[in-house]
């Protein structure tokens, strides 16, 4: 793996990108206003980025981070994502995105909505319950005392491999929650949305999670 596709270049997908070319790695940048609206970013980032359309950048990328507000879904491009590993970051917020009934209703989960507009692609829930700031302010070497982790969820096993293998460079700890549909165990308002925790914490709480109708 050599290279990141971003779908999605705001907060969570720019600090990513910053770790992925400390890293190594090469990015293509895209969002939905075009690749000249990258230009600075771009600059900051140097040689090994560069801004595409989201196609391109789904194209492109070994690994792809789906990283656009939920509304925006119907905007991924499904056909250059097949077979790949897809990460999203994405949560569910109403004020921002309307209300999905699904979602509402909790029979679903906003991965899975993604999985079905992607539906031959691997989709790893990851990053969504960090800061964004502290995806660069917060990442120390393996083996640290006390090593921040954050959870992921996914229905395929290799991806999940993958996903935890770059979790890991980037500087985190990593917990399995299991498949995709226990993506909801750190959406926001859980337990393990937002704290600075190690993996045992992050065990500890992922079970503790508590549905938004239960909550009252």
């Amino acid at each position: 793996m050599t290279t990141i596709g971003f779908i999605g270049s705001g907060n969570i997908g720019s600090q990513l990108a910053r770790l992925a070319i400390q890293n190594g790695y090469g990015v293509v940048m895209s969002n939905s206003r075009g690749p000249e609206t990258l230009i600075d970013l771009i600059d900051e980032l140097g040689d090994r980025a560069r801004a595409a359309t989201p196609e391109e950048a789904a194209e492109a990328g070994d690994v792809v981070v789906v990283s656009v507000p939920l509304k925006a879904i119907d905007a991924v491009p499904a056909v250059q994502l097949k077979d790949k590993a897809v990460i999203d970051t994405n949560n569910y917020y109403p004020e921002r995105d309307g209300n999905i009934p699904e979602l509402d209703d909790e029979s679903t989960t906003t991965s899975e909505l993604l999985a079905d507009r992607l539906p031959d692609a691997h989709i790893v829930k990851a990053f969504n319950n960090i800061y964004a700031d502290h995806l660069t302010s917060k990442a120390t070497a393996p083996g640290t005392p006390g090593r921040r982790a954050l959870p992921i969820a996914g229905d395929d096993d290799d991806a999940k491999k993958t996903v935890a293998s770059l979790i890991d460079q980037f500087g985190f700890d990593v917990v399995d929650a299991g498949p995709l549909a226990e993506g909801w165990r750190f959406q926001r308002d859980t337990p393990v949305y937002g704290p600075e925790f190690d993996a045992d914490q992050v065990r500890e709480g992922l079970p503790q999670a508590k549905r938004y109708a239960e909550m009252g």
